[in-house]
């Protein structure tokens, strides 16, 4: 774009904009081809009435063009607050309020989001059914307030939604499952649930127990990390309005004969505190996406392999540092190297702990190398689809048969060493085979057997 005419649009100056048109005519038509962010959009950034004005009247396809960045000269004025410029724009077409720019956000969610309460009602005004819109993350403008501390924009909202009776969008749920109902009691909102449910909105509209993607209500996000000292008048809130924890939402809806067994609420009891933490943490197929667990456990992979792989390098107790040979004249064992005693015969380099108790070595030594043979496995599982496969497989190889190098150099003697020859061939092709059996016979369905007429009375 024209350096000249971007500091024109900065700074303002209508009338620099009017000599360049009148030099050049076809300015604005070429502007429009070089780049996707207009002087309309320039001049919105700055605040500039006028020269928005000007150019809406020259060119008024500019008002609906998206930038760079994915948004409409409508997004940048909503989210700079500048009331009158979007007056103006709206001007043009009221069907600029439901464009929707980058992640879907319509210029609404963007006044929301920086809490420009004055264009949020000017927009309100001009599209009723803008405040039904919804994000890329299914979030609508009440999240978007909630999720950015816009207390002042939420009430504007709620009053909204009264009048034109869409009272039911209070309980749409985001991408996660969340009501604004769980950010609010998640982020410790008081002001936001004490505003919902105190006076502005009916209870009856509001639902208290919605389940997430996580099967927790509002309560359940509450009690789940309940620390600071206001979380107890939260929590009172929350019960006298009738909201209810997961447990006793399920205890409502199962009858007594239709009720699970789980082994938690077999007698009546809730989980514990520390058993709702670690389900919280616990893997959850709906929350946790593929490529995230992969990269989770690349990670422990690797800190397995690098653990398993340090003893090659560093054996438990050290190695011996010199030779010690029986001596002929007595029963104990001399040093050929200075005149320590010991009391069995060692090799420079040998592992100290092998030396000295071979059977706890001979454990030690398997476990370590069915750590790292099945780390080395899993690597290439999870690595399958990489690109430069070739180098990677031969780097893997690579590692193992440096690991079981080291481990023969320093084994004390001829069974251990032959002992871990057997494990560092039989691992590498055995780990493969036995985990997938292992993986189909516990995935195997066990056969019940059918209850007698007896056990059923």
């Amino acid at each position: 774009m024209n350096r000249r005419l971007i500091q024109a649009a900065w700074n303002g100056d209508v009338d620099h904009l009017l000599r360049e048109i009148d030099n050049n005519p076809s300015i604005l038509h070429a502007v429009a081809l070089e780049d996707s962010e207009t002087l309309l959009h320039v001049a919105c950034l700055a605040g500039h009435l006028n020269f928005v004005a000007t150019v809406i009247k020259l060119r008024k396809e500019f008002s609906m063009e998206l930038n760079q960045d994915g948004f409409t000269p409508l997004h940048i004025a909503a989210a700079c607050g500048h009331a009158e410029i979007v007056k103006e724009l709206l001007k043009v077409d009221l069907g600029l309020c439901l464009i929707k720019g980058k992640d879907r956000k319509i210029p609404l969610h963007l006044a929301v989001i920086k809490g420009k309460v004055e264009v949020v009602r000017e927009l309100l005004l001009a599209s009723l059914d803008s405040v039904e819109c919804t994000t890329a993350q299914l979030e609508t403008c009440l999240h978007l307030a909630v999720k950015n501390y816009q207390f002042e924009a939420f009430q504007v909202l709620i009053q909204h939604l009264k009048q034109v009776s869409k009272e039911d969008l209070l309980n749409s749920k985001d991408i996660h499952g969340n009501t604004i109902l769980h950010l609010a009691v998640s982020m410790k909102q008081y002001e936001v649930f004490d505003f919902l449910l105190n006076g502005e909105v009916t209870k009856e509209t509001m639902e208290l127990n919605s389940l997430n993607k996580r099967g927790l209500t509002p309560l359940d996000m509450l009690l789940m990390f309940q620390s600071e000292a206001g979380d107890q008048e939260i929590d009172e809130i929350l019960i006298q309005a009738g909201a209810l924890n997961s447990e006793n939402l399920h205890s409502l809806t199962y009858t007594d004969v239709e009720r699970p067994s789980h082994p938690d609420r077999r007698h009546g009891n809730p989980r514990s505190p520390a058993k709702k933490l670690l389900d919280y943490f616990k893997y959850n197929n709906l929350k946790d996406s593929p490529t995230k667990v992969r990269n989770t456990l690349l990670v422990i992979v690797i800190l397995i392999t690098t653990a398993t792989y340090q003893p090659a390098l560093s054996p438990p107790g050290g190695a011996w540092q010199d030779d010690s040979i029986p001596s002929t004249g007595n029963n104990t064992i001399s040093s050929t190297t200075n005149n320590t005693t010991a009391t069995k015969p060692h090799t420079a380099g040998k592992a100290i702990m092998g030396t000295k108790n071979p059977i706890a070595y001979s454990i030690f030594l398997f476990a370590n190398s069915v750590g790292f043979y099945t780390s080395i496995h899993m690597i290439h599982v999870l690595t399958a689809a990489f690109p430069l496969q070739l180098e990677l497989q031969i780097s893997m190889f690579a590692i193992g048969v440096t690991y079981a190098t080291c481990m023969n150099a320093i084994a004390p003697n001829d069974y251990i060493t032959f002992g871990f020859v057997g494990i560092s061939i039989a691992l590498p092709f055995g780990i493969p085979c036995i985990t997938t059996l292992l993986r189909n016979y516990l995935k195997k369905p066990r056969n019940v057997a059918p209850e007698t007429s007896q056990e059923r009375v």
